[in-house]
């Protein structure tokens, strides 16, 4: 691999064909815009943002289901901030505690386990969203959930799965050349994933950091791969088969599932749910598949698919702001808007 100046100076200078590459991971997302990354490229390099924000993937039926239980008596949702401000089809859980409901931001899912001791005769509800790579802490929830023999907590969940995501935007008819692979997801399913994914696709991957010069160098390798090829450029980290103590304490309690996204519909096995054996836990995740719209302007759909850049949206930093979001992907600090907006990043065409 070259040195930093010369992929900066391959990068600006390139003139060969037209390359288009995905970034799934959120946190891609934030570190390309923080560091001005699209920018550094020559204009036959384009840079799109896909389905890896786990808020901004989350369909609206789901928020109502949350809103609903919310405003039951004698229970509380708890959940992540970005959680708040979602709308579903009418209203966000910011919303409903201002009607009244009973709504809890916690910081990690263990922290519902003292709120369900210290009320005992009182149902709590824990929004479970998330890729790979948060639903090991999910899992470990329900273990302790047993272990403690606590009754009064539920999961309703919205657990999705990248390689099922990704071949769909892929066989949509989007332009991809390239797939910058999501980072913190390989940590959990090891690179030999996303290889499997790039002899199947015929489309080559690149596992990443999320440092500006580490992504540099995976868009670099990206525009010299071809075909199926892939590369682990974050071998600190990511190994072949990934972490196997957090995938067999998955698959403990979980089991794939069809599961609903923004803007992508149903997609067959692209989720988990709790195995039927611990279905006390559940909340009535598998009633949620409805993708209705707060506001028919809204392009999130097509932001997650990579259909449409957000600075393409007519309401992008117009009404839409993350003062006053109206779409989940403007609302969810991992959401490709948000850091449109905050960065002034551009599409890059």
């Amino acid at each position: 691999m070259p040195d930093i100046n010369e992929i900066k100076d391959y990068l600006r200078n390139y003139d060969g064909e037209k390359q288009v590459i995905m970034e799934v991971c959120g946190t891609h997302t934030a570190s390309i815009s923080e560091n001005g990354i699209a920018d550094m490229l020559s204009p036959k390099i384009r840079l799109i943002s896909g389905p890896g924000c786990p808020v901004c993937v989350t369909v609206a039926s789901y928020i109502d289901r949350l809103t609903e239980l919310s405003l039951t008596a004698d229970t509380t949702v708890v959940t992540f901030g970005d959680m708040l401000r979602v709308r579903g089809s009418e209203y966000s859980l910011r919303d409903a505690a201002a009607q009244g409901a009973s709504v809890r931001m916690i910081y990690s899912p263990f922290e519902i386990i003292k709120m369900a001791k210290e009320q005992p005769d009182k149902q709590f509800v824990f929004a479970a969203v998330g890729f790979e790579t948060t639903t090991p802490a999910y899992a470990l929830l329900v273990e302790q959930l047993i272990k403690d023999k606590i009754k009064n907590i539920r999961l309703l969940t919205a657990l999705k799965t990248m390689p099922e995501a990704i071949r769909t935007v892929y066989k949509s008819g989007t332009e991809i050349t390239g797939f910058l692979a999501p980072g913190h997801v390989s940590v959990i399913t090891g690179h030999s994933l996303f290889e499997k994914l790039a002899w199947e696709l015929n489309v080559p991957f690149v596992t990443s950091g999320f440092r500006g010069a580490e992504l540099l160098a995976a868009v670099y390798a990206l525009v010299k791969l071809s075909g199926g090829r892939s590369l682990n450029l974050y071998p600190s980290v990511v190994t072949y088969e990934g972490n196997a103590t957090a995938q067999e304490t998955v698959n403990r309690y979980f089991t794939p599932c069809d599961a609903a996204w923004r803007g992508m519909g149903i997609i067959k096995g692209s989720g988990m749910r709790l195995r039927d054996e611990y279905a006390e836990f559940d909340a009535g995740s598998h009633e949620l598949t409805q993708d209705k719209i707060f506001n028919g302007a809204c392009c999130c759909g097509d932001v997650i698919c990579g259909r449409k850049s957000p600075d393409e949206c007519p309401m992008f930093g117009k009404s839409c702001t993350p003062d006053t979001p109206q779409g989940a992907c403007m609302v969810s600090t991992e959401g490709s808007c948000f850091h449109y907006y905050i960065n002034g990043r551009k599409g890059n065409y």
